[in-house]
């Protein structure tokens, strides 16, 4: 099949001994998601997913980040409406849990916020080094919303889950591995080549038992999802709208710390 079509979305896809290799592409931002990624995103995994040349998806970042989350000067369109903005989070989220071919990400630096949802709701994840994650959300005045509070508590349980959201905390990759919040940290000249044998082995194997093992466990990831996601979402725009998030805004727009009020 011909994915060219997604190069206008940022996102490169080169098939490799049936592992499928989508790379965000947008390193000038460190791959930030601007709104044609999210589109892109929302339907990428469902066409690659049963595609019968593709045996296993790699996700990984062009350049030195994974991806810096949602693109604050590009991330939305005009003429969205709120319930078209609920629709595209819950697509994305949705189309990563239902594609039916293993999804591997090889977190090559940062993933922060979206970036770090994204990373996280692959099948499996290996990770430099070098790289660090985090949901940052609270940083920007937003609550996480978006897949922190879905994923992040079902890898490393509800403490340790709000002790890392809360405070928004970049985790580097040795001490994310040793916590169980990725599969693997390896050397960073490594990286591509682990996720690669990883990926071209569960490529040989036979589809069926491979995709249906993966979409058995993943019938708890949807359990959770319809019970924190929709508050989550719908929490995440509301605090769109506090003043804390302008001023988030603003002093990362001005290269300043900013100065929380609580409103």
């Amino acid at each position: 099949m011909d994915y060219s079509k997604y190069n206008d979305q940022h996102l490169k896809v080169e098939i490799k001994d049936r592992v499928a290799i989508i790379t965000l592409n947008r390193p000038e931002v460190h791959n930030a998601v601007n709104y044609d990624m999210h589109v892109g995103l929302e339907s990428i995994f469902r066409e690659i997913g049963v595609d019968r040349d593709v045996g296993a998806i790699i996700i990984t970042g062009e350049g030195k980040s994974f991806c810096a989350g949602g693109d604050v000067k590009g991330f939305g369109h005009p003429d969205e409406r709120p319930i078209d903005q609920l629709r595209g989070t819950r697509y994305l989220v949705q189309e990563m849990i239902n594609c039916e071919a293993p999804v591997i990400s090889a977190i090559n630096g940062t993933a922060a916020g979206l970036g770090a949802t994204i990373a996280l709701l692959a099948d499996v994840t290996f990770m430099s080094d070098k790289a660090k994650i985090g949901d940052t959300h609270v940083n920007m005045g937003l609550v996480c919303g978006d897949g922190g509070a879905l994923i992040w508590p079902l890898l490393i349980g509800q403490h340790r889950a709000k002790e890392l959201l809360m405070a928004a905390k970049l985790v580097p990759g040795q001490e994310a591995a040793d916590m169980g919040l990725v599969n693997h940290c390896v050397p960073h000249d490594e990286l591509m080549d682990k996720a690669m044998e990883y990926a071209t082995h569960v490529a040989s194997l036979p589809i069926a038992a491979v995709r249906w093992t993966k979409m058995a466990i993943n019938q708890m990831l949807k359990t959770q999802m319809v019970q924190v996601f929709d508050f989550g979402v719908a929490a995440e725009h509301l605090s769109v709208h506090t003043e804390d998030m302008k001023e988030a805004v603003t002093a990362f727009a001005e290269k300043r710390k900013p100065e929380f009020t609580g409103r």
